[in-house]
């Protein structure tokens, strides 16, 4: 699955990634699922990763950078986009964009991944 990285500690070896179904956020803890895994991931990162569900909580294994700082701003519009106020919750945004996960010098490299 791909993935955008929202938040990293590289100190503690952990991330949240937005993935590209819209469903939970996927965690990644290489300081208990994976020791060995020193992941160098920023906010705004692509990645590639194998999606394990474990007790109504998903988790990101085995991840790989796609394409650096592919997204750097989608963690801040996120943010604004959750706090601009909205007249009704389940009104439809008119003006609403899809961001697509796939930026097109990144295909070339998930296509390659997929491959081996």
């Amino acid at each position: 699955m791909l993935g955008v990285v929202l938040w990293s500690d590289a100190g503690d070896n952990k991330a949240v990634i937005w993935c590209e179904d819209h469903g939970d956020l996927a965690y990644f803890n290489g300081g208990v699922d994976d020791p060995a895994s020193l992941m160098d991931f920023d906010a705004g990162d692509l990645v590639h990763f194998d999606l394990r569900e474990e007790r109504h909580q998903r988790y990101a294994r085995n991840p790989r950078r796609v394409g650096q700082g592919a997204y750097a701003g989608l963690p801040d519009r996120l943010c604004d986009a959750a706090a601009a106020p909205s007249a009704r919750h389940d009104a439809v945004v008119p003006s609403a964009q899809v961001i697509p996960f796939t930026p097109p010098r990144a295909r070339k490299k998930i296509a390659a991944l997929e491959l081996a």
